[in-house]
C-alpha cells in the first residue's frame, strides 16, 4: 500500500526476471493493475461482493490501457476477469476477457513460495510470447 503497487520487492524482482526473459519491460511495455486496489487484511483474499464491486473498475482499466493481451496472475485476477477461481487448474490455457486474449498464471509469491511451479510458469511465458510474435 506504501508504494502504491501492485508488485513490490522480491515479488517485483521476480516478475521482472520473468517477464524480461521473453523481451517483456515493467518499466517499457507493461501495464501492471491489480483488481483489489488496497492491501487486504485478511489472508483468505476478497470476498465475492468485494470482487464484484471491482468488475467495473478493472474493465474500464483494461479499456484505458489497451492491451494486446491479459496475463491473469492468481485466482483473484482470474475471479474478477474470467469469474473463474482454480489457477492450477486455469493456468496455462487461453481464455478470453473484455476482447482480448487472457493467459492465466501463477503470481510470483505462489513461485517464490513453490518454485517446482516455475517450469509451468516458463511455459506460460513462452505462450505469451508466441501469442505476442
Amino acid at each position: 500500500d506504501r508504494e502504491g503497487k501492485p508488485f513490490v520487492g522480491q515479488s517485483a524482482a521476480l516478475l521482472g526476471k520473468m517477464l524480461g526473459a521473453i523481451g517483456l519491460s515493467l518499466e517499457e511495455s507493461v501495464y501492471v493493475s491489480t483488481v483489489m486496489p488496497w492491501r487486504l487484511l485478511n489472508q483468505s483474499g476478497p470476498s465475492p461482493d468485494e470482487v464484484a464491486m471491482m468488475r467495473p473498475f478493472v474493465a474500464r482499466h483494461v479499456a484505458l490501457a489497451k492491451p494486446d493481451i491479459l496475463i491473469l496472475m492468481g485466482n483473484i485476477a482470474c475471479d474478477a476477469v474470467l469469474g473463474q477461481r482454480g489457477i492450477t487448474r486455469l493456468r496455462g490455457t487461453w481464455g478470453e476477457a473484455f476482447g482480448l486474449p487472457a493467459m492465466p498464471m501463477f503470481p510470483p509469491e505462489t513461485l517464490m513460495r513453490q518454485p517446482e511451479l516455475k517450469r509451468a510458469a516458463w511455459a506460460d511465458l513462452l505462450e505469451i510470447k508466441a501469442r505476442l510474435a
